[in-house]
């Protein structure tokens, strides 16, 4: 019941500068009362992108430059404050597939990896780099291999990082745990008839 691994993804880049931008500012609260994450996507990033009007604001996410970019460039310490798994669903379901930034929260960068939306770093000099790149011409094709931790865009190269775990997860298509557990469904039932508090009265 493996999904489909995830060796790279080759998309064109999105850059939304900026430190400690926080999973608040990615998903505003008010959104987190839907019953599913559809229709999340529009509202990632809503309160940096739009006026108390509904007006657009001159947000990178709003310029059709960037319109289908599936690989958004990132700053410091992306995806810090609340735990919310709306974040990075809010962001994959924009049409964002992989996040290429100078760090993570922990929990952010978790919750991304399993929903198979990879999370890499690099120097910020390298993202510098990228940014300038991405904003100078939008329709740039970058291809982010998993395989040999690179960023390849035009006639350059910059590596990237990510942990072994999470890489390997990935490449192997065995980044979602529910599915995972699943998997061994039998081994499951097995395990859960040894536990006491499982036991039928």
């Amino acid at each position: 019941m493996a999904l489909a691994p995830i060796p790279s993804v080759i998309g064109t880049g999105l850059s939304i500068p900026g430190a400690d931008i926080d999973t608040d500012e990615i998903i505003p609260a008010r959104f987190l009362k839907c019953v599913t994450f559809d229709g999340l996507g529009e509202a990632a990033f809503y309160d940096s992108r739009y006026e108390e009007d509904g007006s657009p604001k001159d947000h990178p996410m709003n310029d059709e430059r960037f319109a289908g970019a599936s690989i958004l460039v990132a700053g410091i310490n992306f995806g810090c404050g609340s735990s919310r798994e709306h974040a990075p669903q809010a962001l994959y379901r924009f049409g964002l597939r992989t996040v290429i930034a100078e760090s993570y929260a922990e929990i952010f960068f978790s919750n991304s990896t399993n929903l198979g939306m990879p999370c890499v770093t690099a120097s910020g000099e390298n993202l510098k780099t990228l940014r300038a790149a991405v904003n100078a011409n939008p329709d740039l094709v970058i291809t982010l291999d998993l395989e040999t931790l690179e960023a390849r865009f035009g006639e350059q190269v910059i590596p990237v990082a990510i942990p072994e775990s999470a890489r390997g997860a990935l490449v192997q298509g065995r980044y979602d745990q529910l599915a995972e557990l699943l998997e061994d469904e039998d081994g499951v039932h097995a395990t859960a008839a040894t536990l006491p508090y499982f036991a039928k009265a």
